[in-house]
């Protein structure tokens, strides 16, 4: 039986070895992996080259499937091949043409059959196409857009970046990003799993940092999420902690440091302002809830970093848009079933921005040497 093949092909804005360079970087999958694909890397590889591996748990609803596949470097790109997984065979080609004035052309091309013969191909099959229509225009529409930022705002080189919160809804995204962009991330994590996480504890105040460590800059995000359930005495104190405990030891760790970074983007929330109904900007009140109080304690625990010479910013973070998780997980699923609509007068303001402009603004707080102090990330 003949194979089913897809081919998608894009201009991208960008040099084309700058096109192949970001697809070779540890993190491509994590940004080409639409958000709403249920799917995680078990096993990866830091460089891409003949017979490197990887290990991907893709969800199929309820169920799980591991999708093993092996990478060959080939004229003008490199392609996956399955070795174990949903089809019964793949083969994908990741092309790399140089075009006219400095742009470059990205064309995946796919060979594939599936399972049960023709039963298979009969019926999965205009599914199969659907979905790869889908997620290759989600692809390529990610690659041109972040090279694209990169020509605008080009790192000045490559940045060591000490990251808490890595695992988390906006960790994971930006991980993804700043590892295309050609950073390092060394995630600080409660329970590493790679020889270069870093282990902390922030309640016992604890952090295996070694004193020679070299890092460039620090991103903090971790802080116990605050849309999990109802604001209990001991849900808020726990809101509170997680961020006052936090900030106060990697402030006071990095500080410490014979040579300090030279920045820590430290994150914060929108909810510092009055629950007014007007605009506010980054010089504006605080206000008189249990968030705004949060959000000034938890800038406030830096300061020992500030008073160490390093560069602090405050990403004061609205609601983030994504499929991946958060709000919109929540209320998606609420809306397609016939359940959504306004609540109260419908006319509560909502400040909001997508996780692609959110890491964007991340990445650059690391570099641009004018940014300081409180900046608000809302659309």
């Amino acid at each position: 039986m003949r194979d089913d093949t897809f081919q998608r092909s894009s201009l991208i804005h960008a040099p084309v070895n700058e096109l192949r360079d970001w697809h070779f970087r540890e993190g491509a999958f994590l940004r080409l992996n639409p958000p709403w694909e249920n799917a995680e890397v078990v096993e990866s590889f830091t460089e891409l080259k003949d017979g490197a591996r990887a290990v991907i748990e893709v969800g199929m609803g309820p169920l799980k499937q591991r999708w093993i596949a092996d990478h060959e470097i080939i004229e003008g790109g490199f392609l996956d091949r399955q070795i174990s997984g949903p089809f019964a065979s793949w083969e994908h080609r990741h092309l790399f043409e140089e075009a006219e004035n400095g742009t470059s052309r990205l064309t995946d091309s796919i060979s594939y059959r599936l399972p049960l013969g023709i039963l298979g191909k009969t019926f999965g099959s205009p599914l199969v196409r659907a979905k790869l229509e889908r997620m290759f225009r989600y692809r390529h529409a990610v690659t041109g857009s972040d090279l694209e930022r990169r020509q605008k705002n080009p790192p000045p080189r490559p940045l060591n970046i000490l990251m808490t919160g890595a695992t988390g809804l906006i960790g994971r995204a930006l991980t993804g990003y700043l590892q295309t962009q050609g950073h390092t991330v060394i995630p600080v994590t409660r329970s590493p799993k790679s020889a270069g996480d870093i282990r902390w504890n922030p309640e016992a105040q604890e952090i295996d940092l070694p004193a020679d460590i070299n890092i460039d800059g620090v991103i903090h995000l971790a802080g116990e999420n605050v849309g999990n359930g109802r604001w209990s005495a001991k849900t808020k104190r726990h809101i509170l902690e997680s961020r006052r405990l936090g900030t106060r030891l990697i402030s006071e760790t990095i500080a410490r440091l014979p040579k300090p970074p030279s920045v820590l983007v430290s994150a914060s929330g929108s909810g510092f302002y009055p629950h007014d109904g007007q605009i506010h900007d980054e010089t504006g009140r605080r206000g008189d809830h249990f968030l705004a109080g949060v959000c000034e304690v938890w800038e406030s625990e830096a300061e020992a970093a500030r008073a160490a010479g390093i560069r602090v910013v405050h990403p004061r973070i609205g609601v983030v848009l994504t499929p991946a998780g958060g709000a919109l997980k929540k209320l998606v699923p609420l809306f397609l079933s016939g359940l959504g609509g306004p609540i109260g007068d419908g006319k509560q303001h909502l400040s909001w921005i997508s996780m692609d402009d959110l890491i964007d603004v991340f990445h650059r707080s690391l570099f641009e040497k004018t940014w300081e102090g409180p900046i608000n990330l809302t659309a």
